[in-house]
């Protein structure tokens, strides 16, 4: 009887064990396919030549101004960010560049929200992208406001969907800004991320641009009143001012990265920031009672100049010839939605 009862039991736990190893060994012999399948992020998936999205085509915008968001077709957006970033005078070429590199950021918004866009995509301002009404744009606009519409949106129409991408990855950081100094800046020089599409390129013929070239003159006084301000530890004084100024540090393109301000070193970037200069790349004279910047370029200078767009449209590169200057090694794709 005892025999029998522990015969029972014994197979009884054959049993159970059998039910507890059993799983774990089909879990680990998966195939490794099937689990990396699972990890992939859900809401950008590449195939061939376009990337999907998850949601719809319709864009959330935060107007600042009035604290609300409004929802638009996001060619719509497009329409009006070109409008608000690049001059309608600009040539068929470079609007084309401008309006992709416009799409592409709005999508990587739909990964990573502004986190001042109070529950929408992105904001109305420069800190993501200037995002105009057509109403108000046209508006605005002094002269020519249908047609400079008309030639905006058929910029955006003859690129409809398309989109910067690297490495068959959507583009996230598709930065533009005015005007370079004759090279674009490596992104690691100015926002400290290296980003392998963002590398120095030339930008011939930009000096023919209004902010080219710029002054910015202060007093003496004034200056060191607002360094001492800004940077306690500088302990700068007015006598012996020259002495006490050094630039430490520029990158390939020219931008300053570092300079000296009495006992404290500071980021070119955030010197630039701070006194509301127009670039990084600048020289400094003083005279008499008066420190007078002067800077070459309008901008963080990062990515694609929009002037140098301009000027290699008029010399014949269509758009995807300027994107492919201004952004090494992406291709174009098309944008797709899905539910």
């Amino acid at each position: 009887m005892r025999r029998e009862f522990a015969s029972t039991i014994f197979f009884s736990l054959l049993i159970l064990l059998f039910m507890i190893i059993a799983p774990t060994f089909i879990i680990k012999s998966m195939p490794a396919k099937a689990i990396s399948e699972e990890v992939i992020p859900p809401t950008v998936e590449e195939n061939n030549n376009f990337i999907s999205l998850e949601g719809n085509e319709v864009i959330k915008v935060h107007i600042t101004s009035e604290n609300k968001i409004v929802e638009v077709p996001i060619e719509e957006y497009v329409k009006s960010v070109v409008s608000g970033e690049m001059p309608a005078s600009f040539s068929d070429e470079a609007l084309k560049a401008q309006a992709v590199a416009a799409r592409t950021y709005v999508a990587a918004k739909r990964l990573k929200p502004c986190d001042l866009a109070e529950g929408g995509d992105v904001c109305d301002t420069t800190h993501c992208q200037v995002y105009i009404s057509k109403e108000s744009r046209i508006e605005k606009w002094e002269t020519n406001a249908n047609e400079n519409w008309d030639k905006i949106s058929k910029a955006v129409e003859e690129t409809q969907g398309k989109i910067l991408a690297y490495n068959n990855e959507l583009v996230l950081y598709p930065q533009f800004f005015s005007t370079s100094s004759g090279m674009t800046e490596n992104s690691i020089d100015v926002f400290s991320g290296d980003i392998p599409y963002l590398v120095s390129t030339e930008s011939k013929g930009e000096d023919v641009a209004p902010k080219y070239e710029s002054e910015f003159p202060f007093k003496i006084s004034e200056f060191v009143e607002k360094i001492n301000g800004e940077y306690p530890e500088a302990e700068l004084i007015a006598d012996n001012l020259e002495g006490n100024i050094e630039i430490l540090d520029r990158s390939n393109a020219g931008g300053i990265k570092e300079i000296r301000f009495g006992k404290t070193t500071v980021k070119g970037t955030d010197f630039r920031l701070a006194f509301g200069l127009s670039s990084t790349n600048f020289e400094y004279s003083i005279n008499n009672d008066e420190i007078v910047f002067k800077c070459k370029g309008y901008g963080h200078g990062v990515g694609m100049s929009q002037w140098g767009a301009n000027i290699m449209a008029k010399n014949g590169s269509n758009y995807e010839e300027i994107l492919k200057h201004y952004y090494t090694g992406i291709e174009l794709k098309e944008l797709k939605f899905k539910e």
